[in-house]
């Protein structure tokens, strides 16, 4: 097992056609002086998109998002290029002060551990702390996908002996890997994220000793899966 960048083999940040007018010029002809356009066709600014991800970020607090949930609409609101694409994102959140909604239950279990054996936990709870897993000549999968996460930041301590440790994230989340590895792997494998946005961190301090340590997106998770998916939801709607 050879020790691999953090950064190697990660796709580059996908270029998204918005904030720039150039990208949707005036048909030929257009009279600049018509018709308005709808209140939801009008092109979305770069404030009303940081106050959609900080609306976002306060429903997370709330307990009203799960850190998928999270993460997806974050970047669905980055993406946004009308008012109308914004308002959909937020359509089933109450208005801002609204009272809070009843947050999951607090995460009780923070240390996961392996010793010859599978470890294997969904998180749904609320972190509030960080987390650790350990693997001893045996295999942790962790998944985050379901939890609350109010801070919008997730903490793990990962140790691989002669084992193998599996986070996985949610796509679209910025992980920040560091730690150790001897005769070990480290390997993230997500989805860079555009410089400049305020999205949900994943902190891994990964020490791989004759183990592995790897943190994968819901898209490296289960390619093969998705693309059954996301075949069988074309098929249907082209039905």
């Amino acid at each position: 097992m050879s020790q691999s960048s953090p950064q190697q083999g990660r796709p580059p940040c996908p270029s998204r056609p918005r904030r720039r007018e150039d990208l949707h010029p005036a048909r030929p002809g257009a009279d600049p002086a018509g018709t308005a356009p709808a209140p939801g066709a009008v092109r979305a600014s770069d404030a009303e998109r940081e106050a959609v991800v900080e609306r976002l970020r306060v429903a997370s607090v709330e307990g009203r998002l799960t850190f998928e949930e999270l993460t997806v609409r974050t970047e669905a609101a980055y993406a946004a290029v009308t008012r109308g694409d914004l308002e959909r994102i937020t359509a089933d959140l109450p208005g801002m002060g609204a009272p809070g909604a009843n947050p999951a239950p607090p995460q009780v279990k923070r240390r996961f551990s392996a010793v010859m054996g599978d470890c294997k936990e969904r998180i749904v709870g609320r972190i509030d702390g960080p987390l650790e897993a350990v693997s001893v000549m045996g295999d942790v999968e962790l998944d985050l996908r379901g939890a609350q996460v109010p801070t919008g930041e997730v903490h793990v301590a990962a140790t691989a002996v002669m084992g193998d440790v599996k986070i996985i994230v949610p796509d679209g989340v910025a992980v920040e890997l560091m730690g150790h590895a001897f005769l070990g792997d480290r390997r993230v494998q997500v989805r860079e994220p555009c410089p400049g946005e305020r999205i949900p961190v994943v902190r891994v301090t990964a020490n791989a000793f004759m183990g592995d340590v790897k943190i994968v997106d819901d898209e490296h998770h289960a390619p093969m899966r998705r693309a059954v998916a996301s075949w069988w939801r074309d098929r249907r709607s082209g039905s």
